[in-house]
């Protein structure tokens, strides 16, 4: 299935700009081609820069990469429930209060690095090891119908906004 072919009742409206930039994507492309990607692009950061931020109230590029990293981990976790069957309903997260305690000002490039791409192999893992007929299973997520599908694509769309952010805002301007 595509990301476009994607019912609308299979998440919440939310997301729909992370879905909608994945246009006619599959799901597993989607999130292998956004491994290479973002390894690319986070090698390419100057370790100098990670704690750099295009205004006042932003987060840093390190705070950046960390946000994708947890929100990955938060949402392989609703995956591998609603796949599981698992019926209780599971409670939003903030992601704001998530950076406070993530520590990416004492983290390398390097770590950052490690991190992702252990994250982002476990979710190709994870999503290869799903039978294709049991991908609409869905659960409750922050009051919302989520179904397996719908959260590997939101994955790989909530990485595709980042890594636009951090081209637009932060890379332009640090180069």
């Amino acid at each position: 299935m595509k990301a476009s072919e994607l019912p609308e009742g299979e998440y919440n409206p939310y997301y729909r700009p992370y879905i909608n930039a994945l246009g006619a994507e599959d799901l597993m492309p989607s999130l292998e081609y956004g491994l290479i990607a973002m390894v690319d692009l986070i090698t390419r950061i100057p370790e100098s820069k990670l704690g750099f931020k295009y205004d006042t109230g932003k987060w840093t590029i390190a705070e950046v990469l960390m946000d994708l990293i947890d929100t990955e981990r938060i949402f392989q976790y609703r995956a591998l429930r609603f796949y599981r069957k698992e019926t209780t309903p599971l409670p939003g997260f903030d992601q704001d209060v998530y950076i406070l305690e993530c520590g990416a000002s004492t983290k390398t490039k390097a770590e950052i690095l490690d991190e992702y791409t252990a994250i982002r192999n476990a979710s190709i893992a994870l999503f290869r090891s799903f039978k294709q007929e049991f991908l609409n299973r869905n659960g409750i997520a922050s009051n919302s119908i989520m179904s397996v599908r719908a959260l590997g694509f939101i994955i790989s769309g909530h990485q595709i906004h980042h890594l636009n952010i951090l081209k637009e805002r932060y890379l332009i301007s640090i180069d």
